[in-house]
């Protein structure tokens, strides 16, 4: 098979081919027909997860697929099922798991960290009773695979862990794919958002999925500009990018006992950083400051019935789609930025390199 791998953090990622993987006994292979590029893969490759051992290393997280072949103790699947999985896999059997919080079992497995990963014409993914999901007909590979570790975090930071109520508002502070899917996602809730990031063209898209303002943080002061329009302060905030002036700022732009979220990835501070989030805010406000890391596959039906009733539409966020001849180079040029939306990799590719539509 045809995969993506590199043999050492920050080095050259290199098209290889490899054998296709032995199906785990708890787990099945799976032949991935989408897979999303995800800033994530870039940490990964950059050596910012520890849980990267085992070199060449395939990187890759969020993709959907056809069950290829089965494991002996698997018993919910077959060959042939259209198949999405959440990237935290959980163990099935720690209180974690038994209670729906698979996104945070303490023995959780990682496609593309925990192991080989998604960047790949097929992947073997252990634990599959407890964490396939299987994909409803209306929900095309493209669209499950964009849902990863962007749409769906951001469905359960939104609907679950700030629990938005129609009439709220929203800020999302960084329009990326996590920022775009919390917007839709508050929107589709009843919430009046407010959106904020430094590129026009993400700002752009905030726009036409639900935000009602949109604030260049290149312009100047956004939680002046932000309490300009919603003079005591928003409900929920959320920091979809993951730095420090971003979480700062979300934070400050809240109203007295208002709640923040943070989902984008942040390093590990260093001695002499200067907080994250500003404590002194959270004590007086009174604030709620909550994580939020991934979606457990028990919860996937209930944003899957959405997209396939047409209640939220993945699909508006995929503005591109390449092979995996293409990855190493979209990779690598995260090292400079992002681009707005969700680029998709199709790892069947025709003789003459043409993507193969699904």
């Amino acid at each position: 098979m045809k995969a993506v791998q590199f043999e050492k953090f920050g080095e050259a990622l290199v098209v290889a081919q490899l054998d296709i993987p032995t199906a785990p006994a708890d787990g099945v292979v799976i032949q991935v027909k989408a897979a999303g590029l995800c800033r994530s893969d870039w940490h990964a490759w950059q050596g910012h997860d520890p849980d990267i051992t085992v070199f060449p290393h395939v990187p890759g997280h969020e993709f959907a697929g056809v069950v290829h072949k089965v494991g002996t103790g698997v018993t919910k699947l077959k060959v042939g099922d259209r198949v999405v999985f959440p990237f935290v896999c959980g163990c099935g059997q720690c209180s974690w798991c038994e209670s729906g919080n698979a996104q945070v079992c303490p023995d959780q497995w990682q496609p593309g960290f925990s192991g080989p990963g998604t960047y790949a014409e097929f992947v073997a993914i252990p634990r599959a009773d407890f964490n396939a999901v299987v994909l409803p007909d209306e929900v095309s590979f493209d669209v499950a695979a964009s849902l990863g570790c962007r749409f769906a975090t951001s469905y359960r930071a939104i609907t679950q862990v700030a629990d938005v109520q129609p009439g709220e508002t929203v800020a999302v502070f960084g329009c990326g794919g996590i920022g775009l899917a919390a917007i839709m996602i508050a929107a589709a809730s009843g919430a009046r958002v407010v959106a904020v990031d430094v590129n026009a063209e993400a700002l752009a898209l905030a726009s036409e999925v639900g935000a009602t303002h949109v604030f260049n943080a290149a312009d100047g002061d956004v939680v002046a500009a932000i309490k300009a329009v919603i003079p005591e302060g928003v409900d929920v905030s959320v920091d979809a990018l993951g730095s420090i002036p971003t979480a700062k700022s979300a934070v400050e732009s809240l109203r007295v006992q208002g709640r923040h979220v943070q989902i984008g990835l942040l390093l590990p501070a260093k001695i002499g950083d200067k907080a994250t989030v500003p404590m002194h805010v959270v004590i007086a406000k009174e604030l709620q400051v909550l994580g939020s890391h991934g979606m457990a596959a028990a919860a996937y039906p209930e944003m899957l019935a959405a997209i396939a009733t047409g209640v939220l539409d993945p699909g508006t966020f995929i503005t591109h789609r390449i092979s995996l001849d293409e990855v190493p180079k979209a990779l690598a040029q995260m090292s400079t930025g992002t681009e707005p939306g969700v680029t998709i990799i199709r790892p069947e590719a025709n003789e003459d390199n043409s993507l193969v539509q699904c």
